[in-house]
Parts: structure tokens; C-alpha cells; sequence
């Protein structure tokens, strides 16, 4: 398993005292086609989300109203850069339902709409040196899954010493999970207001869910 050491940069903790990260590390999964038991259940938990949301509203959504709000307070426009949970809410409630991608990426989609929170997935051997999440500036950019320069200005970043890779906004390609992928790093945007013990529990099941559907073992702790 590769080392790597986590840091968070007080930038973020001087503004939001309670934030934490929660981070799974796994070692030895194989990424494959989604199983038809994932598939479904990925389709049913948005079918069912739908009609949940047919008379809430977003903010009514614990996890996502704490986000935005967090988001705000770190000084991000959350109108125009959505954190992604909240993102991935928009669609269903558009019924522009996700398409599979694999059994990796389809259980981060999973997790991230069950938890309310945003989600990042990588691939730990495209990842050089310790990572560092901080306050992005005008020089945090890069290539994203969305196809498009993102600068994330203002927006939590997650940096190796390549630069930054990912955020609760959108990951870069750089470090995408693949096929190919068999360690990687899963980081959890924890709700603030979320206690050390609870969210333990949440990454310990997570873990269990993921290890579940692409094998290998799972290590948890908190930021």
C-alpha cells in the first residue's frame, strides 16, 4: 500500500472550526462493469429520490443545505460552482438520472447521494507525494471529469505536488479511477455539524459497501 500523509490547512479550520475530512484507503480492488445488483440499486435509490423531492426543496436536504452553506462561508459562489452531491441532486430532480460508469465510480455516485455530501475517488498511484486540502486560489486548476478548464478559486482543493487533483466541485482527469486502478483514495466531505465517532460509523460503511461490490480492504480515519 502506498503512504501518504493527509494534511488540512488551517485556512479552512479558522473559518469552519468543525470541518473534517473523512478518508478511506483501499488496497487491492478490482474495478470492473458495475454488477446488475449495483446497477439497479444505484437506479432505484434515484427513482425513489425523485419522487422524494416532489415536494422539498434542495435546502431541505440536510447534508446539501449544510454544504452550501459551508460553501458560502469559505467565500465560493454556490449558485454558479454547485458542490457536487448537490449537483448530482439537480439531475435527479430533472430525472436526468447517472448513467453506469464502472463499479468504482457508480458506488462513489451511490454513497455521495445516500450521504447528502460531496465525494472524491482516486487513483492512489497517480498521485505523487503527501496531499494537501486547502482554500483554492486563481492558480488551482485543471482538466476535469466535466470535459472543461475548472478554476477553483475560492472552492476546497485537494493538492499532491503535482498540484491540485480534486474538490467537492469536480475531480480532475489526472487522477480518474479506471479499470486499471487497484488502490485509491475515496475522501469524504463530512458535514460539519457531524461528530468524530458518527462519522467513523459512516466510513466504516462505506468501506463495507465498497469493498463489498470491488474487493479488496479498507482503511478509514478522520481529518
Amino acid at each position: 500500500m502506498i503512504a501518504v500523509d493527509f494534511r488540512v490547512n488551517t485556512e479552512i479550520t479558522e473559518i469552519l472550526p468543525d470541518f473534517k475530512i473523512g478518508i478511506i484507503h483501499y488496497n487491492n480492488i478490482t474495478v470492473l462493469d458495475s454488477p446488475q445488483m449495483l446497477k439497479g440499486r444505484l437506479q432505484l435509490f434515484q427513482e425513489q429520490l425523485f419522487f422524494d423531492m416532489d415536494d422539498k426543496e434542495l435546502t431541505d436536504f440536510p447534508g446539501l443545505l449544510e454544504w452550501k452553506l459551508a460553501w458560502k462561508a469559505l467565500g465560493g459562489d454556490p449558485n454558479r460552482y454547485r458542490p457536487s452531491a448537490e449537483a448530482l441532486y439537480r439531475r435527479v430532480r430533472k430525472q436526468n438520472y447517472l448513467a453506469t460508469v464502472n463499479s468504482a465510480i457508480d458506488m462513489n455516485s451511490f454513497l455521495s447521494l445516500q450521504y447528502e455530501i460531496p465525494l472524491g475517488l482516486y487513483d492512489a498511484k497517480k498521485i505523487e507525494g503527501d496531499i494537501e486540502i486547502a482554500l483554492g486560489t486563481s492558480d488551482d486548476r485543471y482538466e476535469g471529469l466535466n470535459n472543461r478548464d475548472n478554476t477553483l478559486d475560492k472552492i476546497i482543493v485537494t493538492r499532491d505536488e503535482q498540484g491540485a487533483f480534486g474538490s467537492p466541485y469536480v475531480d480532475s482527469k489526472r487522477t480518474a479511477v479506471t479499470e486499471h486502478t487497484t488502490e485509491a483514495i475515496h475522501v469524504f466531505y463530512l458535514r460539519p455539524s457531524m461528530d468524530r465517532d458518527n462519522a467513523l460509523q459512516l466510513l466504516t460503511a462505506a468501506g463495507n459497501m465498497f469493498t463489498g461490490i470491488n474487493g479488496g480492504e479498507a482503511t478509514s480515519y478522520v481529518l
